[in-house]
């Protein structure tokens, strides 16, 4: 194995710290910061942090200076703008500089969810029934979208902005959430039919070949009767709030053959239809009756020890430091002239095309 000159682009208050004696690192806001960091520098490689936050310059910098190999990407937005990370990836292109994770262009369509949802619908890709408000927008709910409805971001990732009150069953408390989404959170809302049902994820890795990983699934059984089962901030979050309720994911118990299949046949559509590359969490719910509905791609999601995509992999007989050198070696075989649709895609025909 090479060794390598690894550039980590992080965000400038995520920096860990040289030393972590006496830290615990279970609980820190850079825990993955520091486990891709130390993993990396396990590996052989030479590692070179560096915070990221209204600037490229600094980017620019380090790269004629230092000239590594490989940027290994952590941002998850720009200046305060999740639309944004795409913008650096697009300008590490530009330098010549390998990256991991995902290409621009898949980073666009995926994180403009309503966009997404338009690309997986022309696919005919099981999606719920949906419409976007813009801001500065009213909703103006179709007669077939029915209640109960759940309101989200129309970009933002983390769950950000979703709680219990983001379901709702009636127009006024439409017209409520969004407003809410709209000034508190600052994008355009996401409008679509809420599905009851498993929340299920199905990570995926490559570029033109890909893997997916074994189903797994976020459990939120013991939750209250009365409070939806959806990933809120604070299922996703909190840990006093996870420990209170048993809420933990681990791989999707009791799924028949054919249904595991479904999910990694379609995750791997999502993939392709997105443009995706280098490594993606597709999320899933399955209904009581068994269909199943794509909610979202995730490009590059969270990659720290001992979370869904991590352990996934290690369920796949991937251990974290092979996921982590599987991510830097799919990185520098990407090649920017070719997206992994424009050879893996077919486009479905339609009458009058």
């Amino acid at each position: 194995m090479k060794m390598l000159r690894v550039l980590v682009l992080m965000h400038e208050e995520l920096v860990p710290p040289e030393q972590t004696d006496g830290i615990d690192l279970s609980t820190v806001e850079w825990r993955t910061e520091h486990d891709v960091v130390s993993t990396l520098h396990e590996l052989g490689h030479e590692v070179r942090p560096l915070g990221v936050q209204h600037e490229l310059a600094v980017i620019r910098q380090t790269v004629d200076e230092w000239k590594p190999h490989i940027a290994f990407n952590l941002l998850e937005e720009f200046s305060g703008v999740a639309v944004y990370d795409q913008n650096v990836v697009s300008y590490l292109e530009l330098l010549k500089v390998p990256y991991t994770g995902c290409n621009p262009r898949g980073l666009m369509l995926a994180r403009d969810k309503g966009l997404a949802k338009k690309i997986l619908y022309y696919h005919r890709i099981p999606i719920p029934e949906f419409i976007t408000v813009p801001l500065g927008r009213i909703a103006k709910r179709p007669k077939d979208l029915l209640f109960p409805l759940i309101v989200k971001s129309v970009s933002e990732e983390a769950s950000l902005g979703i709680s219990q009150a983001s379901i709702v069953d009636d127009d006024d408390r439409l017209q409520e959430r969004v407003r809410f989404i709209h000034h508190s959170v600052g994008t355009g809302a996401l409008v679509e039919r809420y599905i009851e049902g498993r929340e299920l994820y199905v990570g995926v890795m490559g570029n033109q070949r890909l893997q997916v990983f074994p189903v797994w699934e976020l459990t939120m059984s013991h939750l209250p009767e009365e409070v939806h089962k959806i990933a809120t901030a604070r299922v996703k979050w909190s840990r006093a709030y996870q420990q209170k309720y048993g809420i933990k994911s681990s791989a999707a118990g009791d799924l028949t053959e054919s249904q595991q299949q479904e999910l990694h046949a379609l995750a791997k559509r999502v993939y392709r239809s997105l443009g995706l590359s280098g490594y993606a969490r597709i999320d899933f719910r399955l209904d009581p009756a068994g269909q199943v509905y794509v909610l979202e791609a995730n490009p590059n999601p969270q990659i720290a020890k001992a979370e869904d995509f991590s352990d996934s992999a290690l369920g796949a007989d991937r251990s974290y430091s092979a996921l982590l050198q599987r991510i830097l070696d799919l990185g520098l075989k990407w090649h920017p002239h070719v997206t992994p649709s424009d050879r893996t895609t077919p486009v479905p025909s339609r009458v009058g095309d």
